[in-house]
């Protein structure tokens, strides 16, 4: 089996800091990439940011300049650092993994049970 826990959410304060992280384990064989989703009420889930265990990222353009993507590929963990957040940042965020449970197998996703971010005005 493989798991997925986020941790680092809570409440804060507009303009301030929070530092998410996200940690894979199980029968994993490689990783291709985690990312980062947000779903707001009434909202669809959307992607916030992607690290490729290759160095690559991609970030939403809501976020771009304020939230960093980063990963420990060693440790089959992502970090998503949040800063100069706002109201609009409020969201359950989610870590989502695509991954090889085996070599040669075909690529599996898998997602976490999500970490509720709060932005306060």
């Amino acid at each position: 089996q493989v798991q997925v826990v986020e941790s680092g959410g809570g409440l804060v304060q507009a303009g301030g800091s929070l530092r998410l992280s996200c940690v894979a384990s199980g029968s994993i064989f490689s990783i291709n990439s985690m990312a980062w989703y947000r779903q707001a009420p009434g909202k669809q889930r959307e992607l916030v940011a992607s690290f490729r265990f290759g160095g690559s990222t991609d970030y939403a353009d809501s976020v771009k300049g304020r939230f960093t993507i980063s990963g420990d590929n060693a440790k089959n963990t992502v970090y998503l650092q949040m800063n100069s957040l706002k109201p609009e940042d409020t969201a359950v965020y989610y870590c989502n993994v695509d991954y090889y449970r085996r070599l040669y197998a075909f690529p599996e996703i898998i997602w976490g049970q999500g970490t509720q971010v709060t932005v306060s005005s």
